[in-house]
């Protein structure tokens, strides 16, 4: 999923970290991005029909934002499937190039 707001470290110490439930840029920032690609089929058949995309190819999204998410980005946000998530999501980690880039289209620190 995503990553949040940056938690100021002290001079000197480990870089930020992101919270994922006070972000959700990676989970609206582009309509292709939820794509399933390495998800196996017991794994996409346990994904809620009202959430996978009308080609099945991945999430459906409103526009740019998977209909998984709720709240407002770069507040705070929640994944309604998130125990369900397909590996596209899962493979985005806080802080990594994926993150960066989504939280830099959403203005969001980084």
């Amino acid at each position: 999923m995503a990553a949040g707001n940056v938690l100021s470290p002290e001079e000197g110490a480990q870089p930020p970290l992101f919270d994922c439930q006070s972000c959700g840029a990676c989970c609206s920032y582009s309509a292709d991005w939820p794509r399933f690609s390495t998800e196996n089929d017991e794994q996409l058949d346990r994904i809620p029909p009202d959430h996978v995309a009308a080609d099945q190819s991945g999430m459906r999204c409103d526009g740019v934002r998977c209909s998984a998410l709720s709240g407002k980005v770069g507040k705070h946000t929640a994944c309604g499937i998130y125990e369900l998530r397909p590996d596209v999501c899962r493979a985005c980690m806080p802080a990594g190039d994926d993150c960066l880039m989504a939280r830099r289209a959403h203005g969001l620190p980084t």
